[in-house]
């Protein structure tokens, strides 16, 4: 019997396939630094006030300063001074300025730019009073002195107004606020041609004491700067801060989770030693420097350019004197010397964001 062939079988061994399933992927949380906020949030009603408030301690400032022209030649008779010692008055002045300006440029970086501003007021307000009632050259000197320390800090306003301020408003904001320097200086010059010949000088300081104590109650509506606050590990009072400014501006703040930004500094030494004598640095200091040092390094600018304001007075009390020529030589190879100074600043900070390091 024929048997049937047998046709091949292909046996297929199925084998459990283990699937591996893809883990899903964690979306990163979305962050932002207080960079973006102040870009996104923009520019509005609590940078006018701001503008206004911050630039009014600029009158105060000129006020101060260019109270002591205004009173040289009265306190020259009274007190039968020497051209020197005219001189002096003002060298001390600065002379205070320049050690205290260091100092609290260490202390805002550590505590606080308000705060630092705050007592600067407090302080220059406070002698400044008491220099109506001096006694003597020697106690005017000296409280002069005081006077200057305090002033020091006053450049902490334009700190303040840098670190709240978008990156394309800086450029005409900044430069914008020297308007209240120069009508601090009208309006002293002004209330001496009144005050001077009738009530006497003392009267006059005492006068021009009124808007910096005026401006110390106003500084409760300027919060703390949130670069400040973000770079001390404070990211709450800094997000509390810019969503005040969001709803005072009737803007919006960006979405997500405050986190402070770690760059690395470069090139920050040139710069110190390049603006020892430049004079016109705050605007360059205040966007060159990074949030950590910011405030010690106009400080430090703002100190060294103080050696021209100790030397200047002897030039033009005593040296001009002797010599014009030789006094308008000098003052022209300072600015020569500034402006190849200016030339070797390594950065560029027109349309550069705030830097800041860890």
């Amino acid at each position: 019997m024929a048997t049937k062939p047998t046709e091949p079988v292909t046996i297929l061994s199925l084998r459990k396939l283990s699937l591996g399933t893809a883990e899903p992927q964690v979306k990163e949380p979305k962050t932002f630094t207080v960079e973006d906020a102040v870009e996104t949030i923009g520019f509005g009603r609590f940078h006018i006030a701001l503008f206004l408030i911050m630039g009014s301690t600029g009158v105060v400032e000129a006020m101060e300063i260019m109270l002591i022209a205004v009173v040289s030649p009265v306190i020259r008779c009274e007190w039968q001074l020497e051209n020197w010692q005219v001189a002096l008055v003002t060298t001390m002045v600065f002379f205070g300025y320049m050690v205290f300006s260091i100092l609290f440029g260490l202390l805002a970086d550590r505590y606080g730019r308000r705060k630092i501003l705050l007592i600067s007021f407090l302080w220059g307000a406070y002698f400044s009073l008491l220099t109506s009632f001096a006694p003597s050259y020697i106690w005017f000197v000296f409280l002069r002195t005081m006077v200057g320390c305090g002033v020091s800090a006053h450049s902490q306003w334009l700190i303040i107004k840098t670190e709240f301020l978008p990156t394309k408003y800086r450029g005409y904001m900044l430069p914008l606020s020297q308007v209240f320097w120069l009508a601090g200086s009208l309006l002293i010059i002004g209330l001496a041609s009144v005050i001077v010949p009738t009530i006497g000088w003392r009267w006059l300081i005492r006068v021009a004491s009124v808007p910096g104590i005026i401006l110390i109650v106003a500084f409760k509506f300027i919060p703390e700067s949130a670069r400040f606050n973000v770079s001390t590990g404070n990211t709450q009072a800094a997000l509390a801060t810019l969503e005040r400014i969001a709803k005072m501006n009737r803007s919006v703040m960006p979405e997500g989770k405050l986190v402070e930004p770690v760059l690395t500094s470069s090139d920050l030494w040139g710069v110190f030693s390049s603006h020892s004598v430049e004079s016109l640095l705050y605007i360059y200091s205040s966007e060159v420097y990074p949030t950590t040092m910011r405030a010690l390094g106009m400080g430090t600018s703002g100190s060294l350019c103080r050696i021209g304001a100790m030397v200047a007075p002897f030039i033009s009390q005593v040296l001009m004197s002797a010599s014009i020529l030789g006094a308008l030589c000098l003052f022209s190879s300072v600015c020569v010397v500034c402006a190849i100074s200016a030339f070797t600043l390594p950065i560029e900070t027109k349309g550069r964001a705030l830097q800041q390091i860890k």
